[in-house]
């Protein structure tokens, strides 16, 4: 009983683990009509220390930026690259859910 007792213990403490997912920042930016336009934001996202990766959307005027465990970004810092890209930000919003899943379209 107590091996089982141990057993789900660690179960739970590993799931909860889990729950500390890194955040992805999903930023809307007006201004942003070409591949030129999304390879910029894009290099420039990605050379950042905290960056674990980054999604540009044309379509759906969106930047994904994912950050790395145990790391933070802040917003203000996002902006600014956008901004002295030429582009303007609209909204940014925080989602605990990684990159690829934003980029199914599941996250909405």
């Amino acid at each position: 009983m107590k091996h089982l007792l141990l057993v789900v213990g660690l179960g739970l403490s590993l799931t909860s683990l889990s729950g500390f997912a890194t955040p992805s920042y999903k930023v809307t930016v007006n201004g942003m009509v070409c591949s030129f336009c999304a390879q910029g934001i894009e290099k420039k996202m990605k050379a950042l220390s905290e960056t674990k990766d980054v999604y540009v959307g044309l379509k759906n005027r969106l930047v994904v930026v994912e950050v790395k465990e145990g790391l933070t970004l802040s917003q203000d810092v996002i902006r600014k690259i956008i901004k002295d890209a030429g582009y303007e930000v609209k909204s940014i919003e925080v989602s605990e859910h990684p990159i690829e899943h934003i980029k199914s379209g599941a996250d909405k």
